[in-house]
């Protein structure tokens, strides 16, 4: 596994596919391999997709004792994306790594083409009160010892053996203390931005997450239905075309964010700089999610013409 020198640590992560880079960060406890383990087939025939593992996290090693704040990880952001060279990029996030990615689009939206935040609250409950209850590691090896299970696996091996007991209540201290999203901050993050959220998800009222897209100057919202927190893997395809959707609607946009980042001098990142690509692209027939295209019948573009990757 790769790793790169970012904000005082080194930043181990993955990389799939070809094409416009697409930084995905995941959730509290997990790796950006799980969390978007039904995601990475598709989309990564159309991005070259990063998957940075989060401090403290998979193989990104930090010790939680040290000290776990929101704003460190959006640090390890920023350094992370300029290590890559990655002038502009389009971002997800997952809980947790969608507060990263909410905080950073505060901070530089304009390094962004698009953004997209799932089951994420700016508000400080339910998310803290259900993080507290959950974030614990004796209720972990008592109530749910396959999660405790788990967690061993994802972390032992980078973390040193145990780590994940000192990383969970660190997540929900940081939590419980963080400040918070203003309206105003929101209106700063410009790029067209997607907020999912599922109808039962506890961290996250649907509520909240619609109270975010009204905030966002190029806001949308998709909800899925009898879901919970893990929109990505509780209802794959349903998200995977409400994504792909996105990326479609909002092509023209992204590759006008793109020329202005050239236009002002970005010949480094030029490159990375293309349209939606044309795997995503309506396709004339049947399903975005296809994993083959269909015989074009000469209507729209061509689902694999044009690609500028």
């Amino acid at each position: 596994m790769p790793t790169i020198p970012a904000n005082g640590i080194d930043i181990a992560y993955e990389v799939h596919g070809g094409g416009p880079p697409l930084v995905m960060l995941h959730g509290a406890t997990s790796i950006g391999r799980e969390d978007f383990a039904a995601q990475i087939p598709l989309f990564s025939k159309a991005f070259l997709c990063y998957l940075p593992d989060a401090r403290g996290h998979g193989g990104t090693r930090w010790d939680a004792a040290k000290g776990f704040r929101y704003d460190s990880l959006v640090d390890d952001l920023a350094g992370f994306v300029d290590g890559l060279g990655l002038e502009t990029f389009h971002l997800i996030g997952f809980s947790m790594g969608a507060m990263t990615a909410l905080q950073f689009a505060v901070r530089q939206p304009e390094r962004l083409r698009t953004i997209v935040v799932v089951g994420i609250t700016t508000e400080r409950e339910p998310r803290a009160s259900v993080g507290r209850r959950l974030m614990d590691p004796a209720r972990a090896d008592r109530e749910d010892p396959a999660w405790a299970a788990r967690l061993s696996r994802r972390h032992d091996a980078g973390q040193g053996e145990g780590a994940w007991r000192r990383l969970l209540p660190a997540i929900a201290a940081d939590i419980a203390v963080q400040p918070l999203l203003s309206p105003r901050d929101l209106h700063r993050i410009d790029p067209p931005a997607l907020v999912a959220c599922g109808d039962r998800d506890p961290f996250v009222p649907v509520e909240h997450a619609s109270g975010i897209r009204r905030q966002l100057p190029d806001g949308r919202l998709f909800v899925a239905p009898d879901c919970g927190h893990e929109v990505m893997s509780r209802k794959p395809s349903l998200f995977n075309e409400a994504l792909a959707g996105f990326y479609r609607a909002t092509e023209e946009t992204a590759r006008r964010r793109s020329e202005a980042a050239v236009a002002a001098g970005d010949e480094a990142g030029a490159t990375r700089l293309t349209s939606t690509p044309a795997v995503l692209r309506r396709q004339p027939e049947g399903n975005p999610l296809a994993g083959e295209p269909p015989a074009s019948d000469g209507s729209d573009q061509d689902w694999l013409a044009d690609s500028s990757r």
